[in-house]
């Protein structure tokens, strides 16, 4: 585990302590994870736009498996977003608000998944409005985790 910022130094009288920070900001198999399923939600979404204009039912099942895979990566970015806020020294603020959107996204996702179980044109159009929401969630929760989670110097 690589600290986000390797030290701070305080000067205290005559000598100079160190403080280790832990880690805040998205590690490189977070952000893959959290960066991947963007697309997924995004490919789920164009291809539900394709059904609702073209009626061919392969772009309900594309957007079917295109969900499956955002909620695996989401899911697992998920479980790193609750490490982080476990290990968060200061709970509130960027790193609880990640969390919940994440959380709403993944579970959004699922109630998405499900109602593309369902048969043929059935899916239309709560199959094409969850996925316009999950896609701008899974946007916001990509920003808020890509970006610097330290706000003056605490989690």
């Amino acid at each position: 585990m690589r600290p986000a910022r390797p030290w701070i130094a305080e000067r205290q009288g005559a000598s100079v302590t160190t403080t280790t920070l832990p880690r805040t900001t998205p590690g490189p198999l977070h952000a893959t994870l959290l960066a991947g399923s963007v697309p997924l939600f995004l490919g789920a979404l164009l291809s539900d736009l394709a059904y609702y204009q073209s009626y061919q039912i392969q772009w309900s099942n594309f957007a079917a498996w295109l969900i499956a895979g955002a909620l695996l990566f989401s899911g697992l970015a998920l479980l790193f977003a609750l490490a982080n806020l476990i290990r968060a020294p200061r709970k509130a603020g960027r790193p609880t608000w990640y969390f919940l959107v994440l959380l709403a996204t993944w579970l959004l996702g699922l109630v998405n998944a499900f109602e593309h179980a369902k048969d043929a044109w059935a899916v239309m159009p709560a199959a094409l409005l969850l996925s316009v929401i999950v896609s701008v969630l899974a946007l916001i929760a990509t920003a808020i985790g890509m970006s610097n989670l330290r706000n003056g110097g605490e989690a």
